[in-house]
Protein backbone atom coordinates (compact mmCIF):
# COMPACT_ATOMS: atom_id res chain seq x y z
CA UNK A 1 0.00 0.00 0.00
CA UNK A 2 2.91 2.51 1.06
CA UNK A 3 4.49 1.48 -2.71
CA UNK A 4 1.57 2.56 -4.30
CA UNK A 5 0.80 5.87 -2.37
CA UNK A 6 4.68 6.90 -2.86
CA UNK A 7 4.04 5.27 -6.90
CA UNK A 8 1.24 8.47 -6.60
CA UNK A 9 2.48 10.86 -5.13
CA UNK A 10 6.07 10.56 -7.60
CA UNK A 11 3.37 11.03 -10.57
CA UNK A 12 1.57 14.08 -9.09
CA UNK A 13 5.24 15.80 -8.41
CA UNK A 14 6.29 15.22 -11.80
CA UNK A 15 3.01 16.26 -13.47
CA UNK A 16 3.22 19.42 -11.32
CA UNK A 17 6.67 19.83 -12.42
CA UNK A 18 5.64 20.03 -16.10
CA UNK A 19 2.92 22.47 -15.57
CA UNK A 20 5.39 25.03 -14.41
CA UNK A 21 5.64 28.12 -16.46
CA UNK A 22 8.41 30.72 -17.11
CA UNK A 23 11.82 30.32 -17.50
CA UNK A 24 14.29 29.61 -14.19
CA UNK A 25 17.88 30.84 -14.71
CA UNK A 26 18.62 27.23 -14.08
CA UNK A 27 17.01 26.31 -16.85
CA UNK A 28 18.52 29.00 -19.32
CA UNK A 29 21.84 27.10 -17.57
CA UNK A 30 21.28 23.98 -18.90
CA UNK A 31 20.09 25.10 -22.33
CA UNK A 32 23.38 26.44 -23.09
CA UNK A 33 25.30 29.99 -22.34
CA UNK A 34 23.68 33.27 -22.29
CA UNK A 35 24.94 35.55 -25.58
CA UNK A 36 26.43 38.06 -22.99
CA UNK A 37 28.37 35.39 -21.64
CA UNK A 38 29.56 33.62 -24.60
CA UNK A 39 30.48 37.11 -25.93
CA UNK A 40 32.60 38.21 -22.52
CA UNK A 41 34.28 34.73 -22.75
CA UNK A 42 35.39 35.28 -26.31
CA UNK A 43 36.53 38.95 -25.53
CA UNK A 44 38.33 38.10 -22.08
CA UNK A 45 40.29 35.24 -23.77
CA UNK A 46 41.67 37.55 -26.41
CA UNK A 47 42.01 40.53 -23.79
CA UNK A 48 44.18 38.13 -21.43
CA UNK A 49 46.40 36.51 -24.28
CA UNK A 50 47.11 39.95 -25.78
CA UNK A 51 47.58 42.49 -22.92
CA UNK A 52 48.58 39.91 -20.20
CA UNK A 53 50.56 36.63 -21.59
CA UNK A 54 51.73 38.56 -24.11
CA UNK A 55 53.57 41.02 -21.28
CA UNK A 56 52.38 43.91 -23.18
CA UNK A 57 53.90 46.68 -21.36
CA UNK A 58 50.81 49.17 -22.01
CA UNK A 59 49.20 46.97 -19.01
CA UNK A 60 52.06 45.53 -17.07
CA UNK A 61 50.45 48.07 -14.67
CA UNK A 62 47.21 46.35 -13.91
CA UNK A 63 45.89 42.94 -13.08
CA UNK A 64 43.44 40.83 -14.88
CA UNK A 65 40.21 39.88 -12.89
CA UNK A 66 37.44 38.12 -13.98
CA UNK A 67 34.13 37.91 -13.22
CA UNK A 68 32.64 36.08 -16.21
CA UNK A 69 30.31 33.68 -12.97
CA UNK A 70 28.03 36.59 -12.81
CA UNK A 71 24.75 35.75 -11.55
CA UNK A 72 23.26 39.66 -12.54
CA UNK A 73 23.55 38.76 -16.48
CA UNK A 74 26.27 40.66 -16.90
CA UNK A 75 29.54 38.84 -17.11
CA UNK A 76 32.36 41.17 -16.96
CA UNK A 77 36.35 41.35 -16.60
CA UNK A 78 38.21 44.27 -14.62
CA UNK A 79 41.40 45.90 -14.85
CA UNK A 80 42.48 47.08 -11.40
CA UNK A 81 45.55 48.55 -10.35
CA UNK A 82 48.58 45.69 -10.28
CA UNK A 83 48.28 43.10 -7.12
CA UNK A 84 45.20 44.54 -5.91
CA UNK A 85 42.28 42.78 -6.49
CA UNK A 86 40.20 44.75 -4.29
CA UNK A 87 41.28 47.83 -5.62
CA UNK A 88 38.92 50.66 -7.63
CA UNK A 89 38.34 49.13 -11.12
CA UNK A 90 40.34 51.09 -13.77
CA UNK A 91 38.57 49.36 -16.37
CA UNK A 92 35.40 47.50 -16.67
CA UNK A 93 34.26 45.55 -19.78
CA UNK A 94 30.84 43.81 -19.72
CA UNK A 95 28.52 42.16 -21.89
CA UNK A 96 24.65 42.08 -21.29
CA UNK A 97 21.63 41.81 -23.10
CA UNK A 98 19.64 39.11 -25.52
CA UNK A 99 22.47 40.41 -27.96
CA UNK A 100 25.52 40.25 -25.61
CA UNK A 101 26.63 43.79 -26.29
CA UNK A 102 29.58 44.66 -24.82
CA UNK A 103 30.05 47.99 -23.03
CA UNK A 104 33.57 49.41 -21.56
CA UNK A 105 34.11 51.97 -19.15
CA UNK A 106 36.45 53.75 -16.56
CA UNK A 107 39.19 55.48 -15.82
CA UNK A 108 41.59 54.15 -18.64
CA UNK A 109 39.18 54.82 -21.11
CA UNK A 110 40.03 58.65 -20.55
CA UNK A 111 43.93 57.64 -20.75
CA UNK A 112 45.86 57.09 -24.18
CA UNK A 113 45.60 53.22 -23.88
CA UNK A 114 41.29 54.00 -24.60
CA UNK A 115 41.48 54.21 -28.23
CA UNK A 116 43.48 50.80 -28.24
CA UNK A 117 40.97 49.39 -25.52
CA UNK A 118 38.03 50.69 -27.99
CA UNK A 119 39.61 48.80 -30.67
CA UNK A 120 40.28 45.69 -29.29
CA UNK A 121 37.30 44.78 -27.36
CA UNK A 122 35.50 46.22 -30.95
CA UNK A 123 37.61 43.71 -32.85
CA UNK A 124 37.45 40.51 -30.15
CA UNK A 125 33.25 41.09 -29.50
CA UNK A 126 32.73 40.77 -33.24
CA UNK A 127 34.95 37.11 -33.32
CA UNK A 128 38.35 38.35 -34.52
CA UNK A 129 40.82 37.21 -31.71
CA UNK A 130 43.79 38.89 -33.06
CA UNK A 131 46.12 40.63 -30.75
CA UNK A 132 46.76 43.43 -33.69
CA UNK A 133 46.22 47.03 -32.73
CA UNK A 134 49.25 48.61 -30.69
CA UNK A 135 48.31 52.16 -30.22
Amino acid sequence: MRALAGAACLVALTLLAGCQSGTTPAAEVSQGKSAALRNMEQVAIAAHRCWFASRDPAFSDYSFANELNSFTGRPRFLLVPRGNFGGRPLLVVQAEGAAGNVTTFGPLMDQPAGARISADIRRWSSGDGNCAGAA
